[in-house]
């Protein structure tokens, strides 16, 4: 959430936040209104109270004629401070609820539009020229069937549509891409981790996925549990209510974790193959950082994506996502996105988002420096989506054969393998 000083201070900062995100401005207005009734529930509770402590030592003292109206004065008083302190609570609830509805601030320089709006930052790599080449390429799901590594029928004769299975040499490339990931985050410094795929509420709510984001979450409404869509949540979550010494930090930890999401709103976008599925694994890179150190290290972990997906020799390109597709916690966010031939287009891959103070408001993280505690910063960034990955790397680097090459990085762990070759039937 963000700083309700800031609100009152700068409201129309705030509203032209909300303007560029293209969501409720009205929005700003209510919680001005709802804060300023807190604060004055707040003051009138306060001055009731201090009323009643003091008639309290004013009784046994008084006489009998004046003791009688004391006695009416503060069985008046007991009435009015339970009505104060019902409406200071009212009010705090008004507002919170209100507050957890807002963005974050976007960034000053993030472009202003949707999700077509985007700034192309860089451009990297060769897209190769298959004709040149003398053969058509394939997509990703015919090369991967061809290889015995994609079954998607019986995906979705077991769990239905966007499901699917990673068999043989599709099983094998998932872990060793998971590995070499890892391998690099752990040289980079990040602690590696293995995540909780179900979470609380309030550390779904605490990441923001339970407002504009919400349509895509499983809830298993039994249990009251929810199942990540990125392992972002528990390790926003992970340093909830505490205080963490500056000296401390940064703290960065890389997550893997299955996700879940349901892709509400994609019917019929991107149902061949496994480029858009309902589970898939994910390796998550998460800092907590001093507030101003934020923007820095939303340039170093844009850096390790780049390192990244130049070690898998893709062609990919950095783009400015406009402040219609933010997602609510992101001030800011960079997308790399990869070519993939048989689509003739770049498509995300990975995302690097700076989210500012924005969760560890509403997850209580806070960082001590000296005598003074203030919510720290958190940003997190895709290292490698399984699927998509996949995706680009059969389409990228398979050979007129069929057969499919492994990006050196990956060799170490494939077993040196360099050639990923069909199957025979």
């Amino acid at each position: 959430m963000i700083d309700l000083r800031l609100l009152r201070e700068d409201p129309d900062r705030v509203r032209a936040s909300q303007r560029a995100r293209g969501e409720d401005v009205e929005l700003v207005d209510a919680l001005l209104s709802a804060d300023e009734r807190r604060r004055s529930s707040g003051v009138r509770f306060d001055e009731l109270r201090s009323e009643q402590k003091s008639l309290g030592k004013l009784i046994p003292k008084a006489s009998p004629e004046e003791k009688a109206e004391l006695l009416k004065r503060a069985e008046q008083l007991k009435t009015d401070v339970k009505a104060a302190d019902a409406e200071q609570h009212e009010a705090d609830e008004e507002t919170r609820r209100l507050l957890l509805q807002l963005g974050n601030l976007v960034h000053p320089d993030v472009p202003v539009g949707g999700e077509e709006d985007f700034v192309v930052l860089e451009t990297h790599g060769t897209i190769r020229d298959f004709a040149a080449e003398g053969f058509e390429p394939k997509d990703h799901l015919e090369l991967g069937e061809a290889l015995g590594a994609i079954d998607v029928e019986r995906g979705a004769k077991v769990s239905g549509s966007r499901f699917y299975y990673l068999t043989g040499v599709g099983a094998l490339l998932e872990l060793a891409l998971v590995n070499a990931a890892i391998a690099q985050a752990t040289e980079a410094g990040f602690v590696p981790m293995l995540t909780p795929a179900l979470v609380r509420p309030r550390a779904m709510e605490g990441t923001g996925f339970l407002g504009q984001a919400a349509e895509n979450v499983y809830h298993l409404e039994k249990d009251d549990f929810y199942l990540v869509g990125t392992s972002e949540v528990p390790l926003a979550a992970y340093h909830m209510d505490e205080i963490v010494d500056a000296d401390k930090l940064p703290l960065r930890y890389a997550g893997f974790s299955p996700c879940f999401r349901r892709e509400a709103g994609t019917y019929g976008k991107d149902t061949r193959g496994i480029f858009r599925v309902h589970q898939f694994d994910k390796v998550e890179m998460f800092s907590y950082v001093a507030p101003e150190d934020a923007e820095a290290e939303h340039q170093r972990l844009l850096e390790w994506e780049k390192q990244w997906l130049t070690a898998l020799e893709l062609p990919f390109q950095v783009i400015d996502v406009a402040s219609g597709d933010l997602g609510a916690s992101a001030s800011r966010k960079y997308d790399c996105e990869a070519w993939i031939p048989t689509q003739g287009k770049y498509r995300e891959l990975t995302s690097a988002s700076n989210c500012d103070s924005f969760q560890a408001r509403r997850l209580s993280v806070r960082m001590r420096d000296g005598k003074k505690v203030q919510p720290l910063a958190t940003l997190n960034g895709t290292l490698c989506a399984v699927p998509r990955t996949i995706v680009a790397i059969l389409e990228n680097h398979q050979l007129a054969d069929g057969s499919v090459r492994v990006p050196e990085v990956l060799r170490p762990y494939l077993g040196g393998r360099e050639l990923l070759e069909p199957v025979t039937k």
